[in-house]
């Protein structure tokens, strides 16, 4: 299995980051994992801003050729890990950028006229995993699970994905937030998965 690790974060001494390490850790441990690559979209200065013209029409999105190199990493990946903190409910807009440009129309979904498009990334999984500084359970009572429905139905089912695991610590600024039993839970997870 090759696994792709997306981490959107600016620092290198968050949380976040730390998640990220424990990902690492359980892939290179797990005999069922290949490899591993890493896109750290802050360090990439990977750029979310859309931007269309006479030069760069959005139908022709999924032949960008500044965007080839990350269509590779999809194309290669069996499961993608995203990595982020949730700010104002959802995932950083520099995730949403990345987002926006590489599950482009004839790469990652095709319309056929139907209710819903094709999904062209059938065969893959992923995992998202999540920090906040409110109550885990934040999400799902005042914002009605916005964050997962984005991810799991508005973005990765319609574009293929069928299996869509999430890991989302809330109360991840508190002392009393458990980070060493949770960091402990996610690198257990990439330990073992088969």
């Amino acid at each position: 299995m090759n696994v792709l690790a997306i981490y959107t974060h600016p620092n290198h001494q968050s949380l976040s980051y730390a998640f990220l390490q424990k990902v690492i850790q359980g892939s290179q441990e797990n005999r069922h994992i290949t490899e591993i690559q890493v896109l750290d979209l802050y360090d990439e200065k990977f750029d979310p801003v859309l931007v269309f013209n006479k030069q760069k029409r959005r139908r022709d999105m999924h032949t960008d050729p500044e965007l080839a190199k990350y269509r590779e990493q999809i194309r290669w990946a069996d499961k993608l890990v995203f990595v982020y903190p949730i700010w104002w409910g959802r995932p950083p807009a520099m995730l949403l950028g990345y987002i926006d440009q590489l599950f482009a129309s004839n790469f990652a979904y095709r319309d056929h006229g139907g209710l819903l498009p094709e999904g062209l990334l059938k065969g893959k999984s992923a995992v998202c995993i999540s920090v906040m500084k409110g109550p885990t359970l934040y999400p799902l009572y005042w914002l009605n699970n916005a964050h997962k429905v984005l991810m799991r139905k508005a973005l990765l089912q319609y574009v293929g994905f069928k299996k869509v695991k999430f890991f989302e610590f809330g109360n991840m600024e508190s002392p009393k937030g458990q980070h060493e039993k949770k960091l402990n839970r996610v690198y257990q997870y990439f330990k073992t998965l088969a």
